[in-house]
C-alpha cells in the first residue's frame, strides 16, 4: 500500500508545515505515505477556470500509478474517523495505492473530479486551503492510530 497525498501549492504558513511535519514522523513506514506539492499556476492572464484546468492536468498526472484517487472537494461525502480508518484498512488489505488530491485556491476543475473514484469532503466549515492539507495527514495519523488501538484517538 501506498498513500500520497498530492497538493497544490507549494507555499505554507510554518505553523501548517510544523503540524504536517509533526504527524508525518509518527507515521509508520508502512503506511509508504508520501506528500507530493505542486506549483500553483500564476493568476496573470488566465482565468480561475483556466487555472483550475491547468492545476487539475497536473494533480491527474501525479496520481498516475494510484489505483485509487479520490478528490477532496466541498461537496465530497463526509466521512468521520472511523470511516476513514475502515477505508485505510480496506487499502491495506487490498494492496491499494492511493491518491489523495487536494486542489488549489479555487478547487478542482470538473475533469479531476472525474478522474477521481471518490469525491471526500474535509469539513462543512470553509477553511483556509492549507488547512486542508494538515487536516489531512492528521486524520490519516489519527485513522492509523484507531486501527491499532494507539491511544491518541479518543472516544
Amino acid at each position: 500500500m501506498k498513500i500520497k497525498l498530492i497538493a497544490v501549492g507549494k507555499k505554507m504558513p510554518d505553523w501548517i508545515q510544523t503540524g504536517i511535519n509533526h504527524y508525518q514522523k509518527q507515521l509508520p513506514t508502512s503506511l509508504n505515505f508520501e506528500l507530493i506539492t505542486l506549483e500553483a499556476q500564476k493568476r496573470k492572464g488566465k482565468n480561475i477556470e483556466q487555472i483550475k484546468a491547468l492545476e487539475g492536468e497536473l494533480l491527474i498526472k501525479a496520481s498516475q500509478g494510484s489505483n485509487l484517487v479520490i478528490a477532496f472537494d466541498e461537496k465530497g461525502k463526509q466521512n468521520n474517523t472511523k470511516a476513514i480508518a475502515k477505508a485505510m484498512e480496506n487499502w491495506q488489505q487490498n494492496g491499494d495505492n492511493v491518491a489523495l488530491l487536494i486542489g488549489g485556491a479555487d478547487g478542482l476543475n470538473d475533469t479531476c473530479k472525474q478522474h477521481a473514484h471518490q469525491l471526500w469532503g474535509l469539513s462543512n466549515l470553509t477553511l483556509p486551503h492549507s488547512m486542508a492539507r494538515l487536516l489531512s495527514v492528521e486524520q490519516i495519523y489519527r485513522a492509523h492510530s484507531l486501527l491499532n488501538n494507539h491511544p491518541y484517538h479518543r472516544e
